[in-house]
């Protein structure tokens, strides 16, 4: 395994990516000592090329522990390095508490990538400090680390999250694509079902839009009569030109595939 430690830092990219290779597919059969030089690219990231270690962290449930947890929050506040996405994500995989504020300032990081791992992170480790600053990232410039801001409140679940989704959703200012808020407040944590079902009367067509939206993604067969009528009866029309009745007719058939696939399930389930 020495050589294969040699090999990872050889001037030719493929030797080093071949050797990498080699040591995953080790520490897939349970491979002891393969396992300790993966967990030595982490400890000594320093000395091997970014690539070797993103590469590496990408599949940190093969070789991860609790020894790795210092070297990834070195990894983490390294802004030299440029790695901080993958050492966030590497936190959140092996749970490393200790990572929450500097993740919560890894939201304000120039890199997009870096914002939106840092949310998922966050996520993942669900502790309450970081709802505030999730929330702010609600209206983050780029729309995919907005939707990582979001899910990773609706993965902490606490009233107060759900809250923060909300004031988005029903806010003036809320993007014109707002499915990742619909998706949010449809995730079981969050527990809005009810509310749901009473934003359809919104006086605003924008709220009952994605709140349709939100209530296919549900799969609750409670939604399915409501969805239909939205369908049949909600003309109104949303800034982008589509009408609520054409939410309601999606979410309607997401609902009901959502079901199916349950109930299928469910019958497997029962024959075994």
């Amino acid at each position: 395994m020495h050589e294969r430690l040699r090999e990872l830092t050889d001037r030719d990219r493929e030797v080093r990516l071949e050797a990498l290779r080699v040591l995953l597919a080790g520490a897939e059969r349970e491979d002891a000592a393969a396992k300790q030089v993966l967990r030595e690219i982490v400890t000594g990231y320093r000395d091997f090329d970014p690539e070797i270690y993103t590469r590496a962290l990408n599949l940190l449930v093969l070789f991860g522990d609790e020894s790795l947890a210092e070297a990834l929050l070195a990894a983490l506040a390294d802004e030299e390095y440029g790695c901080q996405a993958w050492a966030a994500t590497g936190c959140a995989t092996l749970r490393v508490q200790a990572a929450v504020p500097l993740l919560i300032d890894l939201l304000g990081h120039g890199d997009a990538l870096a914002r939106q791992s840092a949310c998922e992170a966050l996520g993942e480790l669900g502790d309450l400090m970081a709802i505030t600053p999730l929330a702010q990232v609600l209206d983050d410039p780029a729309e995919h680390v907005r939707a990582a801001a979001a899910h990773a409140l609706a993965d902490i679940g606490d009233d107060e999250a759900v809250e923060h989704l909300w004031n988005a959703l029903e806010s003036p200012r809320r993007p014109v694509r707002a499915g990742y808020l619909a998706a949010a407040l449809a995730h079981p944590a969050t527990r809005t079902f009810d509310r749901l079902i009473q934003a359809t009367s919104h006086e605003d067509p924008e709220v009952r839009f994605w709140a349709a939206r939100a209530l296919g993604s549900t799969g609750d067969q409670r939604a399915e009569e409501l969805l239909a009528h939205l369908a049949a009866e909600d003309h109104a029309t949303v800034r982008t030109g589509a009408h609520v009745s054409t939410a309601a007719k999606k979410a309607l058939k997401i609902l009901r595939n959502i079901r199916r696939h349950q109930r299928k399930a469910s019958s497997r389930e029962q024959t075994r």
